[in-house]
């Protein structure tokens, strides 16, 4: 990915002052662009007001001829909304609670000045985002992309419940704290949805998800089969029945997806063990759900208000990720 010739690049970096040291990557990636022969690297720092989808645009309007964004899946699904099908590349330097979309791809979660080497040194790999088009209880229509997982539901009322000091003192495991406050006032609601081919199907749930990569810190796998690459979105009904269909559906999550499906002998326990009724998958490159009423939505760990139907769509090869020389991709 070096300059050849006379072509002058520079590199951007949009950036979350609250996540990152700002200091370091800043003289980090000046040094490297000066060691590798381009012109001084270009900052943008998100707001309050601008997660980083505007910056980002920003960056691409000035001929960057890479972004890097430096924060946690919030600011990076932000900027990859700007940076979807723009052909350019694009380095993702975690920096947040989570880091799903990095712990996806495997990329280093504490050495940033390796994804900035990347840039210089390593190769792109085309990846798939979604977008999430939500309609709202007024008839408004507003779309947003997202790099890992769209929900609805007891997926986001658990984000909306997580407590924001527990979670910078002790990273994603907050979200359990989060869990915990939502499951007292558990109900099911109803929901009529589609996945591609029309079919209507009607189920009262306590969430659906709709997600673009599967993996959970801690490797667990909630959606066991979810690809980066494969122009599919991987969809989860989850709906467990009381007490113990949570118990199965954790099961389910920790156990049978993340520890059986590991081993051939465990795959055949699955087998013979048969269907779930806590939590149904499918697959599709659109998905479709109406509620009856409004219904708590989040698009990466971020909350996106209430709304009564959500239109999910992938995009395959949206975004050019920039990727360390040798990096395996194949498990995307």
């Amino acid at each position: 990915m070096t300059a050849s010739g006379s072509e002058q690049r520079h590199a951007a970096l949009v950036l979350n002052p609250i996540k990152v040291d700002v200091l370091r990557l800043r003289t980090s990636l000046e040094s490297r662009s000066a060691l590798h022969g381009w012109e001084p690297p270009r900052f943008y720092e998100t707001t309050v007001d601008d997660p980083g989808t505007e910056a980002a645009r920003r960056a691409l309007a000035d001929g960057a001829s890479a972004v890097l964004v430096a924060g946690g899946d919030g600011t990076v699904r932000a900027v990859a909304e700007a940076m979807a099908g723009s052909d350019v590349p694009f380095a993702v330097l975690p920096g947040g609670t989570g880091n799903l979309f990095a712990r996806n791809m495997s990329l280093p979660l504490t050495q940033p000045e390796s994804m900035m080497n990347a840039v210089f040194t390593g190769f792109t790999h085309p990846v798939d985002m979604g977008w999430a088009m939500l309609t709202r209880d007024d008839g408004s229509e507003d779309e947003h992309g997202f790099v890992v997982l769209a929900g609805m539901g007891r997926d986001a009322d658990m984000i909306a419940k997580t407590n924001p000091d527990l979670k910078k003192s002790v990273g994603w495991v907050a979200y359990l704290d989060g869990a915990a406050r939502s499951l007292p006032g558990a109900k099911p609601f109803r929901i009529v949805f589609q996945v591609d081919d029309g079919k209507l199907h009607s189920a009262k749930v306590q969430s659906m998800l709709f997600a673009n990569c599967g993996a959970l810190p801690a490797g667990i796998a909630l959606m066991p089969d979810a690809s980066l690459d494969d122009g599919q979105l991987d969809i989860a009904v989850i709906q467990p029945s009381g007490p113990l269909g949570w118990l199965g559906l954790w099961r389910k999550i920790w156990w049978d997806n993340s520890v059986l499906r590991r081993s051939r002998a465990g795959r055949l326990v699955l087998q013979r063990r048969g269907r779930d009724a806590s939590i149904r998958y499918l697959t599709g490159g659109t998905a479709e759900a109406a509620m009856v009423s409004p219904t708590s939505i989040e698009l990466d760990g971020d909350e996106f208000g209430a709304a009564v139907r959500m239109r999910c769509r992938v995009q395959p090869g949206a975004l050019k990720i920039v990727l360390p020389s040798g990096h395996d991709t194949s498990g995307f």
